[in-house]
């Protein structure tokens, strides 16, 4: 059984498990999957907005997939939901990322 199986099998008994999802939408980033890769992190942000490590991963796919302009929304709500937050890492890997798109 593929990790992306495991991974998907343990979401059926804990569907709303943001660590599951967020595993699970690196799995599809590795094996290039983007979209569906995508659709998980959208999924877990939707319905945990605090989670934070979420909005880099989802900015840098949103980067390779051609729209700058989404990637820079998701890095700036992301850091704005770190700063409230006090996750001051997240935060400074999220605004790294989004100077480094900007400028």
């Amino acid at each position: 059984m593929s990790r992306i199986d495991q991974l998907a099998e343990l979401l059926t008994q804990e569907p709303n498990d943001s660590f599951l999802k967020h595993a699970l939408a690196l799995e599809y980033i590795k094996i290039g999957d983007d979209v569906s890769a995508r659709r998980q992190f959208e999924e877990l942000l939707a319905n945990e907005p605090g989670y934070t490590g979420s909005y880099y991963h989802l900015g840098k796919l949103l980067e390779r997939a051609g729209v700058p302009e989404e990637a820079l929304a998701t890095y700036e709500k992301g850091m704005a939901i770190a700063k409230a937050a006090g996750q001051r890492h997240a935060y400074n890997e999220l605004q790294s990322a989004y100077e480094d798109l900007a400028y």
